[in-house]
């Protein structure tokens, strides 16, 4: 695959999916900028990669805080006079509440995690990626996207819907400059995530896999490769497209 020497950003890449695909593009020859807002854990992942002969870097900042989200970018394009990937893969459920009693403080919290954070995010690094060799930025979306999320998860979904609409916006808006423009979708993956219900309740964990066509829940390593690919050269015509990787739980069976 088609990697090397490629300057790589990845939001939230301090645990779950980040962290995997942090590790998989660097192992085909990236150097990765791990962010997240974890110093001890983003310190140890960077040492972990580097003591395997890879090359990775730690960025602290919040994905949702404007002025912070372009001070770094600048910073890393500034270091490396270019970014040839950003991975918006910051996000999150942020908690559950029903639309009758959602504050406002909640609604534009969901938001921010999941939707200002691509937008500040892909614009800071537009600059960048113009100097880059066959640039991308690859977002995060969800199943949730289509089917609105669970009881509680209303926002959640609105917010990954966005991020499915501004990912095709993007391309449309890049597409000039030879920056494409995709996403992934990923079911039921087995990452932190899901580590309460895991904990809690482990036989309705275990039950999610009769919904997916495939018979298992995913692995972030089945996230990381598609990534991977959609960040190569062997993807070069491919943008404005939502890749999901669901092992065909988005049909339901």
């Amino acid at each position: 695959m088609k990697l090397q020497g490629k300057i790589a950003i990845i939001t939230g890449a301090t645990s779950g999916i980040g962290y995997e695909v942090a590790k998989h593009l660097a192992m085909h020859g990236c150097t990765v900028i791990l962010n997240g807002r974890n110093e001890e854990k983003g310190a140890a992942i960077v040492k972990e990669l580097m003591d395997q002969g890879l090359k990775a870097e730690y960025y602290g900042f919040d994905v949702t805080k404007e002025s912070e989200v372009t001070e770094n970018i600048n910073a890393i394009g500034e270091k490396y006079g270019k970014i040839d990937v950003l991975i918006n893969n910051a996000g999150g459920l942020g908690g559950r509440s029903r639309f009758e009693s959602m504050t406002t403080e909640f609604y534009r919290s969901v938001l921010a995690l999941n939707l200002d954070s691509v937008f500040f995010a892909s614009r800071a690094a537009i600059p960048y990626l113009k100097k880059g060799s066959d640039p991308t930025i690859i977002n995060f979306t969800s199943n949730a996207a289509w089917n609105a999320g669970g009881p509680g998860a209303g926002m959640y979904g609105t917010s990954k819907a966005g991020v499915h609409t501004i990912t095709r916006a993007l391309a449309k808006d890049l597409a000039e400059y030879g920056i494409r423009v995709n996403a992934v979708s990923p079911g039921t993956i087995d990452t932190p995530f899901h580590s309460q219900i895991k904990s809690t309740k482990p036989e309705v964990f275990a039950s999610w896999k009769n919904n997916i066509m495939l018979g298992r829940l995913g692995q972030p390593e089945d996230v990381a490769s598609v990534v991977a690919f959609l960040a190569s050269a062997e993807a070069s015509f491919i943008t404005a497209e939502t890749i999901q990787i669901g092992g065909g739980q988005a049909l339901g069976i």
